[in-house]
């Protein structure tokens, strides 16, 4: 007799389960020491979709994972756990435009992204990396550290305050959310950007010293002007790889490994929302 579909699905992640236990045991014998850690590649996934897959695995999976997205396809603003749109936000600007704003489950800045922006993201046990504090400063530290291998050679990079810069010019925004046993750490890297869009965006009541009040377009820099998009994603990998035991996956198999059913709490804002602020 056929299975049912829920069986069937079930039986599916029983055998995927098994395959990656095994396939990941062999791994790390080959690399003796280092702890697991899953690696999916997108492209143009939309940020909200992202975000989603994101606090899935952090709250619902008890695996390592690095993701990342080579850009997303609709220009959108995206705002922390925190955010203020009335002190972010040029509202007006964006309601006329009807350009998507994103609260998402991260602490952080604001940003606006699009298919120039790459996403880096990583999703840890603390047991797995117990040499990183899980507080906000060491994680950030440690990243410097990975990122400073991927630079190596290029620009001056440098880790200021929160953000990643090649000398005093941003071009890498950090956001992260620590939970008892794990933590993630997610960065939108400037690989190209359209001036235009930082008219969206207000100057931040609170900023970095080092901005020293410069407006967007003197502040930040592409990192299209350091190197490729292929360059720099590949060279993540590399500096992953000295860190962790890599397996790469597909997207559909890392939904596996997590509760689908789980909700995250990155949402898209309404625009009576949005027009609320205007008015308060």
């Amino acid at each position: 007799m056929a299975l049912s579909n829920r069986a069937y699905f079930a039986s599916s992640i029983g055998r995927y389960r098994a395959d990656h236990t095994i396939s990941m045991s062999l791994g790390q014998s080959r690399n003796a020491g280092l702890p697991l850690l899953n690696l999916v590649k997108l492209k143009g996934v939309p940020i909200l979709q992202q975000l989603h897959l994101e606090e899935r695995l952090l709250r619902t999976s008890s695996d390592n994972w690095c993701i990342i997205n080579d850009g997303t396809n609709t220009p959108t603003i995206v705002m922390g756990i925190s955010g203020n749109p009335t002190e972010l936000l040029e509202i007006n600007y964006v309601l006329r435009d009807k350009i998507p704003v994103i609260k998402r489950f991260t602490g952080g800045g604001t940003v606006i992204v699009d298919h120039g922006t790459i996403f880096a993201t990583f999703i840890c046990n603390k047991d797995d990396v117990p040499s990183v504090q899980p507080y906000p400063r060491p994680i950030m530290s440690w990243s410097s550290l990975l990122y400073s291998k991927v630079f190596q050679g290029v620009g001056d990079f440098y880790l200021r305050e929160n953000d990643y810069v090649f000398g005093n010019h941003k071009f890498g925004g950090n956001a992260q959310s620590i939970t008892k046993n794990r933590w993630i750490h997610h960065t939108s890297f400037l690989w190209d950007y359209e001036i235009s869009n930082m008219a969206y965006l207000s100057l931040p009541k609170k900023a970095p010293d080092y901005r020293q009040a410069r407006d967007h377009s003197e502040f930040i820099c592409r990192m299209k002007d350091y190197l490729s998009r292929s360059q720099f994603i590949n060279r993540t990998i590399d500096a992953v790889n000295c860190h962790f035991c890599v397996r790469s996956m597909e997207v559909e198999e890392a939904e596996l490994l997590c509760d689908m059913k789980f909700s995250p709490s990155s949402r898209l804002l309404g625009k009576q929302e949005l027009g609320e602020a205007v008015l308060t």
